[in-house]
């Protein structure tokens, strides 16, 4: 009688350990998800760490010369200089829609 209940209690503490293992926060399931998270966000560090590479480079380059700061006036605020005339050209809709007779 003794030996069948040890076996019974083994019998689910080995089921239980099973389930665990399969099922549980230590599972095969759940360390596979965590290692497709983890590659995920290594990725997500890399384009974030050559972002701020780039950004660095861009701030030293500010920092450097002056005529880096006249680019960016001129082409993010669309600054130019005196005495200098700015053209802007665009496609004249009359031309491509001319139903004229």
């Amino acid at each position: 009688m003794l030996l069948k209940l040890i076996f019974v209690i083994l019998m689910i503490m080995f089921l239980s350990l099973q389930a665990e293992l399969w099922f549980g926060d230590g599972s095969l399931a759940h360390k596979t998800e965590l290692e497709n998270l983890l590659t995920k966000q290594s990725e997500e560090n890399k384009r974030l760490k050559e972002k701020n590479e780039d950004l660095i480079k861009k701030i030293s380059s500010l920092k450097d010369s002056s005529s880096s700061i006249e680019e960016i006036a001129r082409e993010d605020l669309g600054m130019v200089r005196n005495n200098e005339v700015f053209y802007l050209v665009t496609e004249d809709e009359g031309e491509q829609n001319d139903d004229s007779p």
